[in-house]
């Protein structure tokens, strides 16, 4: 499931453009900061406090939506209420004892577990206490600097020393001490600062808005919340959320005559609705996005009373963001060839798109990542065979200064730069196995400078390798594998395989602790960029969606194979790994080559793909279709989703072993279809057993666990931190009984 997620610059606009289904949470596992349990107001000595509560609209533990009815033929006999309550009633009770059943045998057997599982936790723990990066990002406002750490927003002066700051408030001083703060936005003048804060058992946040002075005082509480923006120092636009879905934009006013009024609404159930702030805060823009097309509105905001304007209307397959400079629209789109991301400008007073003019477009097989607008420069972040590059262009000299990244870096994350007068652009990279670090590059030097940071007293000599495998129809398809330089007979080495290939989005190559860990441990991480995904672009994605979803499963099979053709490790010693819609390819694969791995791990997996589809009362389905398509108007299309869908291939055969987590909060991957997946998929694997137990084969480990915390998006740290150690002791036990094993079994094919 898609996740949207707010962001500096574009990027998220650029990655998925609807707040679609399956998409795990792009941040790491192991959190920075604490995330608590629930959302709830307490007594709070702020003056003015409002009495609102946040509300939550998660689907109650130990409940499921009832079986839709279909229309029936004529002379068929209509199901009378009475039959249809008691279906909803037994369909309730199987749900129950299913989810009890699944919890007591997590119970019985996660004890063997549990030694390793505190090992591992211990390792990371200490782990983190060197990569921990506690400096959070700075706002800048003139002199005044605003961050936020543990719950708390600071001030301080650009100049000062570091402990010279002041505490402004906390979420407990807001009556929230049970949240953690999602999104901060400070009005022009700066009198006033909005909050978005979340718990981790729902995907509404809820938005306080905080008048700053000596006491400062909560003016309006405002739940179910996804997007804010100031429009002026005492006007604050703003989307509602109910049931995943934006599409209401609002303004409130904080003026002597206080008042909030509906200004947009979205009817197409296909697009989600999101505001941004063009960088020179002259325009609010409303986008309305489905995941090909989009469309955008202005709000002047000098003009704040005003409705808004449209930039250019709605053109199916044509996807387009705004910035401003120079009463110039700046416009990121996919108009025109190739249809991939390109940079165009229009004026102001005639944006239709008649009128676009062409700034950049990246080279063939080069993908624009990323930008962000300033007043003299436009800093671009592209992507080519896996590695990163900068473009810097100036619109003084009208020239372009490209720069090769780091060799390691595989992610970037842009920091925040309120004001577009900078003359320095800010950012950080990372990879899987390299804490963040910071950089600066300076448009006046014309240079890229590294920030000086603690320096991490663990071993860094991990290797980067980047492969192409060709896949069943020749395509190349990239492959990123890391491992330590001094690992010897890599044929041996444990070998943990990611992929994800939905949505156009790239795999996650962020930081985490567990990779570096494994790296230390002997362990080969490879990261397989299959088709579905958005590693080269728009192409990309669009050759495995909907009728080519088959592809990304064909590039998987590639990879893995070319990985132990080369030496990375084999078979028997081969773990998958996947979350949410990476769930559709890793539980496919399981299926058809299950003799590829040994055992997978899956984080809140998306695996019952064609059940899930045909029911339209689900809040996202609709707009899922220009993903998987849609199987109740199209036959060939059901048939196509049914020829890949994990849970509907399933067959009496030697599986791997499978631990599966799984949420009871979860409003993205319903939980029956994950109980519905592990049932058929444990009495195939234990069928196959019994019909071969006299050839000594062995019987898989498939395990589900059920989180009652924790949502499709967000874990507290203590949650994170135990789901990944479960993770990886069940991993290490499962690929260290082949040792035992091979011995005294014939190994499973």
């Amino acid at each position: 499931m898609e996740v949207r997620t707010s962001s500096v610059g574009l990027r998220n606009l650029l990655q998925g453009l609807s707040f679609g289904v399956r998409y795990y949470s792009k941040h790491n596992h192991l959190q920075t900061m604490c995330l608590y349990s629930k959302i709830k107001q307490k007594k709070s000595h702020v003056l003015g406090c409002s009495a609102s509560t946040c509300t939550h609209r998660t689907v109650p533990p130990g409940s499921i939506l009832p079986w839709r009815f279909f229309s029936c033929k004529e002379g068929t006999k209509i199901p009378s209420k009475r039959k249809e309550n008691t279906s909803i009633i037994t369909s309730e009770l199987l749900y129950k004892n299913l989810l009890k059943s699944e919890q007591e045998n997590w119970n019985d057997i996660s004890a063997r577990y549990k030694a390793m599982t505190k090992r591992i936790k211990e390792n990371l723990e200490e782990l983190h206490k060197y990569t921990f990066n506690s400096g959070s990002p700075r706002m800048r406002f003139g002199e005044n600097v605003y961050f936020e750490e543990n719950g708390c927003i600071f001030l301080s002066k650009a100049d000062d020393d570091e402990e010279n700051v002041d505490i402004l408030f906390s979420t407990e001083d807001l009556g929230f001490s049970d949240a953690f703060i999602q999104r901060v936005r400070i009005s022009p003048d700066q009198r006033y600062i909005a909050l978005s804060l979340k718990s981790k058992n729902s995907e509404e946040a809820t938005c306080v808005i905080i008048k700053l002075g000596h006491f400062p005082v909560m003016e309006k509480v405002i739940p179910n919340v996804f997007s804010f923006e100031w429009a002026t120092n005492d006007v604050l636009y703003y989307t509602s959320q109910k049931n995943l879905k934006c599409q209401n934009v609002f303004m409130t006013t904080f003026t002597n005559q206080k008042h909030t009024k509906l200004v947009y609404t979205e009817q197409d159930a296909r697009f989600f609705v999101d505001i941004y702030c063009t960088k020179d805060r002259r325009f609010l823009t409303i986008n309305s996005n489905s995941k090909t097309t989009s469309e955008v509105w202005l709000v002047d905001c000098r003009h704040p009373f005003k409705l808004p304007a449209l930039v250019q209307a709605r053109t199916e397959g044509v996807i387009y963001h705004i910035e401003h400079r120079n009463d110039e629209l700046y416009i990121l789109t996919t108009y025109g060839e190739p249809a991939e991301y390109k940079l165009m400008k229009a004026p102001v007073a005639s944006s239709g798109m008649e009128n676009w003019q062409l700034v950049y477009a990246p080279e063939e097989k080069t993908k624009l990542v990323d930008l962000e607008l300033f007043s003299d420069h436009c800093v671009m972040f592209l992507k080519n065979a896996g590695h990163l590059y900068l473009s810097v262009i100036s619109f003084v000299s009208h020239s372009v200064q490209s720069l090769k990244l780091p060799m390691w870096a595989c992610e970037f994350e842009l920091e925040s730069h309120p004001e577009h007068t900078t003359s320095t652009c800010y950012f950080q990279l990372t990879s899987p196995v390299h804490p963040p670090k910071r950089f600066a590059y300076s448009f006046k030097e014309n240079n890229l400078i590294e920030q000086a940071v603690q320096e991490v007293p663990i071993i860094t000599n991990c290797h980067t390798t980047r492969l192409l495998a060709k896949s069943k129809d020749e395509t190349l398809v990239p492959i990123t594998v890391f491992h330590n330089m001094n690992s010897k007979e890599l044929h041996r080495k444990p070998l943990l395989v990611h992929v994800y290939g939905a949505y156009g989005i790239d795999l996650n190559m962020s930081f985490k602790e567990e990779k570096l860990m494994l790296i230390e441990e002997g362990w080969i991480l490879a990261y397989c960029h299959v088709r579905g995904g958005g590693e080269l672009g728009l192409s990309w994605h669009k050759d495995g969606c909907q009728h080519n979803k088959l592809k990304g499963l064909h590039d998987l099979k590639a990879c893995i194979m070319l990985l132990h053709e080369l030496g990375f490790s084999q078979p028997k010693y081969t773990a998958l790994a996947a979350a949410s819609a990476g769930g559709v390819l890793a539980g496919a694969l399981c299926n058809t080559d299950p003799e590829l791995i040994r055992a997978m791990v899956l984080q809140a997996p998306f695996v019952d793909v064609l059940n899930t589809m045909m029911k339209t009362h689900l809040p996202l389905t609709i707009e899922e279709q220009e993903e998987w398509g849609n199987p109740l108007a199209d036959e060939k299309c059901m048939e196509y989703i049914r020829s890949y869908c994990p849970y509907e291939n399933i067959k009496t055969q030697c599986y791997p072993s499978v631990f599966i987590t799984a949420y009871e909060n979860d409003q993205r991957i319903p939980l029956t279809g994950v109980l519905r997946y592990v049932q058929k998929l444990r009495k195939a694997a234990l069928d196959h057993a019994s019909r071969t137990s006299n050839k000594g084969n062995w019987i898989p480990n498939i395990i589900l666990d059920i989180q009652a915390n924790g949502s499709h998006c967000d874990l507290s740290w203590e949650d994170s931190l135990n789901e990944v150690a479960r993770h990886l002791a069940f991993l290490n036990k499962e690929l260290e009984e082949v040792c035992h094993l091979q011995h005294h079994r014939k190994s499973c094919k």
